[in-house]
């Protein structure tokens, strides 16, 4: 095999319906070596059989198995350490890429001599196979090329200014891998914000990093995805993943700021969940540990509270059920 330009990352777990789709994608990249590095973290279904069966002579395809369920950033981890070029970029095994994007992103990293190169994401439907329900993950309107520092993209993480899962923590960038290997970086051990903590810690480290229009990456919306459904504990070790943020020296000025700002948007949802996970569990004791918090975080669970409250007795005068 030529040695490849770029290794495609694609951890999967469970994802036989849609790993076939996300392969083809990767190998059909034109104008660019590629490997294809698939990374099954111990799935019950036939996602490992699949791979092994795309694997080809060329060795463009491997298969790496994870030893027990690690999570995304494991397997993504696993693959770092495998991968045999210069540059990574990640692929979700739900999703897909047109033929011409890593060529794109490539001629940018080469212009702006950038160390990650990342394009607003298209999402798609899953039912959607014409792309007419297509839209823009980020900015609705064209940006062109960006150069982002660590505070504009944590203030591109805040849900209050960009939410329905519009968050950039979302985007999947071509990644220099010397960069990453010269700073030490990896995906820090979570289940929930493992791309936007790497690329925020890697921001701080000074990476240049350049962000586009779409390019090609098509993020597919499916009924019971996982990404959408996550534990109560996930949101506390975020918080902590914030707080190390803080901790690094390079954390100053604006950085600081908003990174403070994203930290209290986590705490925030970490209490409500607690909360719910109180009440559901009867555990008034728990409930009032849930009030402890900070007291920006404190005050939006009350709010929180009332509202649902209101909203139940408005369902009774109206005669209807009352929401979870």
């Amino acid at each position: 095999m030529i040695h490849p330009d770029v290794t495609i990352v694609i951890a999967a777990w469970n994802a036989e319906a849609t790993l076939g789709r996300a392969i083809d994608s990767a190998l059909s990249q034109q104008g660019v070596a590629v490997e294809v590095l698939v990374i099954d973290d111990a799935s019950s279904d036939g996602t490992a059989a699949l791979a092994e069966r795309r694997a080809g002579p060329d060795g463009r395809l491997r298969l790496l198995r994870m030893p027990r369920n690690g999570g995304p950033a494991a397997a993504r981890n696993m693959a770092l350490t495998a991968a045999r070029a210069a540059w990574i970029a990640p692929l979700d095994a739900d999703d897909m890429m047109e033929p011409e994007r890593i060529r794109r992103l490539l001629d940018i990293a080469s212009d702006e001599d950038a160390d990650m190169v990342a394009d607003d994401l298209w999402r798609q439907e899953e039912a959607d196979r014409d792309g007419r329900t297509r839209c823009r993950l980020f900015s609705d309107a064209p940006i062109g090329r960006v150069r982002l520092d660590a505070a504009s993209f944590v203030s591109g993480n805040l849900s209050s200014r960009h939410g329905g899962r519009r968050e950039l923590g979302f985007v999947k960038p071509l990644m220099r891998k010397d960069f990453l290997d010269r700073h030490g970086l990896r995906y820090p051990d979570l289940r929930l914000g493992e791309d936007y903590a790497l690329y925020t810690r890697a921001l701080l480290l000074g990476a240049r990093f350049v962000l586009t229009d779409p390019a090609g990456y098509v993020a597919i919306v499916r009924e019971g995805s996982l990404s959408g459904r996550h534990p109560t504990e996930v949101h506390g070790a975020l918080a902590a993943e914030d707080r190390a943020l803080l901790a690094m020296p390079q954390a100053t000025g604006q950085a600081r700021r908003v990174l403070r700002a994203h930290l209290r948007e986590v705490q925030k949802e970490w209490a409500w969940r607690r909360m719910i996970d109180a009440v559901r569990g009867r555990d008034p004791l728990a409930a009032a540990r849930c009030l402890a918090g900070p007291p920006a975080v404190s005050a939006d669970l009350v709010a929180r509270l009332g509202r649902e409250a209101m909203g139940r007795m408005r369902a009774r005068v109206a005669g209807r059920p009352a929401g979870n």
